[in-house]
């Protein structure tokens, strides 16, 4: 059940979209890390360097490589070690989190991280499925809502009022078109493609509407299976049609208890 929304406001996207520099000027050791996390002549051991000036990111860091998800609780005790087990593509994605204010969740929605963390672990846990490797799948599915947060900082009321008016993914992508002319994901990919990501980070989430399209089916997928574990009234949708023949409702039933259980430990990780 949806609610009606709000009179449009008058929104500035290009505005938005410069915010997106702005940000990485308020927060240049974050910005540089993106920046080498990107270079394909970049080692651990330089990327470990620039990391270690942002004190409380490599804290997370550290938090992240010692936890569960990574099997190493305990063994990591170098921030250079730490950067080789969870890989250049997730310190990339921490850096944009901090970037992007998606750690300080006084900002955001109520339920942000949780939904974020639900879908993250859905896309990794299911990415071999896809021939995807589990990490890559891990950031997009992180990453993927960070239009939320811009469209959120931009007009806080009146998203607040179309989050909570539209639970569904689907519908809240379709409220955000009507209410600012393009969706969160959307967003995310623009911005993703302005600070460099490759594009096998941003095609998903273009085409994650289109269901004729294999590579936004693993996001598909992820979104499903984060709307059975967080929405009350989802209707469930067909796994089958969703991931153009990839998986079946038995593929799904395993993991919901599992990427239920471990959610949580990863926002802590990832938030601090």
């Amino acid at each position: 059940m949806t609610t009606p929304l709000a009179a449009a406001p008058m929104f500035d996207l290009e505005r938005v979209l410069a915010s997106i520099d702005t940000m990485a000027a308020q927060r240049p050791v974050a910005a540089q890390i993106v920046s080498v996390a990107n270079s394909e002549q970049a080692s651990a051991a330089e990327l470990s360097h620039v990391l270690s000036a942002d004190v409380a990111l490599a804290g997370r860091v550290m938090k992240l490589a010692n936890s569960a998800f990574y099997g190493m609780r305990g063994r990591v005790t170098s921030l250079q070690f730490a950067v080789t087990v969870i890989g250049f593509a997730t310190v990339r994605t921490m850096a944009t989190v901090a970037l992007t204010d998606l750690d300080d969740e006084s900002r955001l929605p109520e339920d942000f991280w949780q939904l974020s963390t639900t879908v993250a672990l859905a896309a990794s846990t299911l990415a071999p499925r896809f021939a995807e490797r589990p990490q890559d799948a891990l950031c997009q599915g992180l990453l993927a809502q960070m239009g939320v947060a811009l469209l959120h900082h931009n007009d806080p009321e009146g998203y607040a009022e179309l989050w909570a008016g539209h639970r569904s993914f689907t519908g809240r992508r379709t409220a955000e078109v009507q209410q600012y002319g393009i969706s969160a994901l959307r967003l995310t990919s623009v911005a993703l493609e302005q600070w460099g990501f490759p594009p096998d980070m941003v095609t998903p989430l273009k085409q994650v509407d289109d269901l004729g399209s294999f590579a936004g089916a693993l996001l598909r997928a992820a979104f499903e299976v984060g709307a059975r574990l967080t929405d009350d009234d989802h209707e469930e949708q067909n796994i089958t049609a969703l991931t153009c023949g990839q998986l079946r409702e038995r593929d799904v039933q395993p993991i919901l208890s599992q990427v239920r259980t471990d959610a949580e430990e990863l926002r802590s990780a990832l938030l601090g």
